[in-house]
Formats: structure tokens, sequence, C-alpha cells
């Protein structure tokens, strides 16, 4: 449940401190705080609750502010929580009505707070920071959209770069008259030929694609095949926990597995057979784990599935997959499979071939976006590889939305 709040911008006469202080106006946090949209901020959290079920939430404010201060000092869940109990200019941008030296929230609820806003509602909140700064009003925009002259119609999709505006991706553009060379970074200055559509056309619009990397260890195929052996042998021992006295625990070999796996990392380059070599047996001991794991599940003497915690059972699905993967290139003796999975604990992460010197290959999220007078607009962010030029019509599209021309 989520009790909404008369929002009201705090003064600095307001917010108490101890010792007789008071808070510095030209502080980056005050700052800040009067930019953030906070209406729309608590009109999109309050979206994510029941009127009247559960206990009530935490203020979106706090919610928003967490996260904006998570991001912008680059601190861990637990890293935020104590810097906020630290900072009165941060317990005054969460929204606290004065300072106090115990934690505003669990470290924890900072998964819950990026989950209640979303990617979709945190972009809304960006956008209309970025517009505001730009001078764009709100009414102004929803004024811009509704234009009778307006190419798209209301179930048009185009602001939607996410997906091609166009039939087919490789269709030519020729039907307008801006145009763009076929890289990754691009220049738009859009102009309208029909003389019956307003021909005005202002700004500068710049359009890139790049990637975002992700924490993970750079993978290998051995190294993954390793980890999930583990995590196998970790679900084998909970599993047959219930069978201990009664039969023996299933042979994994794992002490044989991890001295191969040792014996091949200390190698400082090795050679392709070696490495093929130690990918047969890596897949060989997991293969023999995943076995085990089947005939634990149908022995009803056994634990269960539901005995594994949310992480071992997703873990469990994951090497299933891992083991599909690679034993699939192993028979074909390809490099590549589809949907490549290159971390256990993010398995969403996919490679993003870059072709720079140095850094041929990256792990992360593909996004494109657009810049307007040193704003950024995330139009389009998908952990697959996708082409950027299909991004380019929408883009523009959505450009004469935001500002009107």
């Amino acid at each position: 449940m989520y009790r909404k709040k008369v929002l009201r911008q705090l003064e600095f006469v307001d917010f108490y401190m101890p010792f007789s202080g008071k808070l510095n106006a030209e502080n980056r946090w005050v700052k800040l705080a009067e930019i953030i949209p906070w209406e729309l901020a608590e009109e999109i959290y309050a979206d994510a609750f029941c009127d009247d079920f559960g206990a009530p939430a935490l203020p979106a404010r706090l919610a928003l502010g967490a996260l904006l201060i998570k991001e912008r000092e680059g601190l861990t869940d637990r890293g935020t929580v104590e810097t906020i109990q630290e900072n009165p200019y941060m317990q005054f941008f969460i929204g606290l009505q004065e300072f106090t030296e115990e934690r505003a929230f669990d470290p924890s609820l900072m998964v819950e707070f990026r989950k209640r806003f979303g990617e979709a509602g945190l972009a809304r909140i960006s956008e209309a920071v970025a517009l505001a700064q730009a001078g764009v009003k709100p009414h102004e925009q929803a004024s811009n959209e509704k234009r009778p002259d307006d190419r798209s119609s209301d179930n048009d999709s185009s602001s939607d770069t996410s997906t091609c505006s166009t039939p087919t991706c490789n269709e030519s553009l020729t039907s307008s008259s801006s145009t763009a060379e076929s890289n990754t970074d691009a220049t738009t200055d859009y102009t309208n030929t029909d003389n019956n559509i307003d021909t005005s056309n202002q700004g500068k619009l710049i359009m890139d694609a790049t990637c975002a990397p992700a924490d993970i260890r750079y993978p290998t195929d051995v190294s993954l095949l390793n980890e999930a052996r583990q995590k196998t042998d970790e679900i084998i021992d909970v599993l047959h926990a219930p069978l201990v006295g009664k039969s023996r625990r299933p042979r994994t070999y794992r002490k044989t597995a991890a001295r191969e796996f040792k014996a091949f990392i200390l190698r400082k380059k090795p050679r392709r057979n070696v490495i093929r070599k130690a990918i047969r047996k890596q897949l060989g001991y997991l293969r023999r784990n995943l076995d085990h794991i089947e005939k634990l599940l149908q022995n009803a003497g056994a634990a269960s599935l539901m005995e594994l915690s949310r992480r071992l059972y997703k873990s469990l699905l994951v090497c299933h997959e891992v083991f599909r993967q690679q034993q699939q290139m192993v028979d074909t003796k390809l490099q590549r499979v589809d949907d490549r999975i290159v971390s256990l604990s993010q398995p969403h992460v996919r490679p993003i071939k870059r072709g720079k010197a140095g850094r041929n290959t990256e792990f992360g999220a593909k996004l494109s976006v657009s810049v307007v007078d040193g704003f950024s607009f995330l139009d389009h962010l998908r952990w697959d590889s996708f082409n950027e030029s299909c991004d380019f019509i929408g883009q523009v599209e959505t450009y004469r939305k935001r500002f009107g021309y």
C-alpha cells in the first residue's frame, strides 16, 4: 500500500540541523533537488502499489533520491545507506525533515526501489528533467504531440524506437530529405519539403549507439564450465542432504576437476588443442553432475526442487543451458551460438561486437542515444545486439514530438 503525500519542497529554514547549523544553498544536492520532478516520481511510484492493501511504503522522494545518490556516487546499496546516514545534504535531498544519525532505510530495499520505478518510469523522469532544463514545458510538449500537421497518427509507434519505425529495416529513407551516413554516429538537421506542413526546423540532433559494459569477469568457456560444475556440486549437496547416512553421495570427482582446471589456467598461452581438451573434460564433469541431479530428483528419499533456494534453482536452469550451448559448439566446431551465456550470475548479459582496437568485444547492454543541447535521451536499450540504423526515423520523429520542430 502507498499513501500519497502532499509534496512540498523543503526550505533551508525548515530542515533542522544540530548545533544550530544550516544548509548551503549552493550545495550540489540542494540544486539538484530543485530540478527533479518529484510529483511525476510520486505518480509513477504509486502505480506499483495497491490502494488499500499492505503496509505503507516509504515515500517516493526517498526511493528516487536514494537511487540517484547511488548512481551519481558509484556506491553499493549498503554504501548508499551509510553515506546518506552521514551526510545532511543527502538527507535533505531524499526528503527528510531533519538530520538523523539513524539509517533512513534498510539496504535491501534498494532492490525494491529499482523494481517499483522500472526502466520506463526512470526514463520518463530523466526525460522530464532534460526537457525542463531545455525550456520545454510539459503542456507545450503535449500540444506538440497532437499537432494536426504531424505526419505520425495516434496509432503510430514511431516514438518507440525499440522497434523499427519502417515496414522493413532495409527500406530506403529517401522519403525524407534528411539523410545520415551508415555509421553509428549521425547528426541530423530535420527538414520537411512538403508545402502543406510547417517547414521550420531548429536545433541539432546527434544520434549514437554504444555499449554499457556490465560488471562481470571476462568469460572463457573453460572458466564458465568450471563455475557451472561448482554450482551443480552445491545443488547435489542440498538434494542429497536427507540421504546422508543412508546412501553414499554421488561421485562427482570435484577434486580431480578442480585440479585439472587449476593446471589449465596456469598455462600462459594454451594452444587451441589444449583448450578444446580442457573444455571436453569440464563438459564431462558437468554432464555427470546434471545426470546425478536428475536421479536425485527421481529418488523419493532425496530433497525436492522446493528445497533449493531461488538462487540455486536459477543456477540449475542456467547450468543446463550453458551445457547445451557449449556442447553444441563442441559438436559443430564453431565459436558462436545464439543467445550465448557469458555469466552464470547475470545470464541476460550478451557479447556485443564493437570492432575497436584492443576491445573487439564488450559484454553488456547495447543502447541507442540521442543528444540535444548536451542532454542525452535513451531511446533504445537491449541486451541483444541490434542494428541501430532502424532507430533513425523513430529518433527524428521523437525529437519533433519533444520539441515541436
